[in-house]
């Protein structure tokens, strides 16, 4: 009978390292699953601040331009370098929208 005492003990000992297993392989994947949770809600948040930001770009882009239309040619000192970049933009719009009625004509 002592080899089936000693095929017991050697069981008991493969039960209690599978039993650690599981412990550790279960509370990897807590871990795991815990670490995606905050990488999703960090990224759902960081999509949040995106949206505004892109409010934010719009809305000071619509200020811009309606500034701008409004103080053509009176612009303040301080936005004379943005002014004359404006118009140097239209006039080239202009020039290159003539050049394509042109080439279609």
């Amino acid at each position: 009978m002592g080899v089936f005492d000693n095929l017991d003990g050697t069981l008991d000992q493969v039960g209690n390292t599978l039993n650690e297993i599981g412990a550790v392989l279960s509370e990897k994947g807590k871990q795991t699953a815990d670490k995606a949770k905050e990488l999703a809600a960090v990224a759902s948040l960081k999509n949040q601040i995106n949206t505004c930001n892109e409010v934010l770009k719009q809305n000071y882009r619509e200020i811009g331009q309606k500034y701008y239309e409004g103080h053509d040619g009176f612009e303040e000192p301080e936005f004379s370098e943005q002014f004359d970049a404006v118009r140097n933009a239209k006039k080239t719009i202009e020039e290159l929208e003539q050049k394509i009625a042109e080439i279609k004509a």
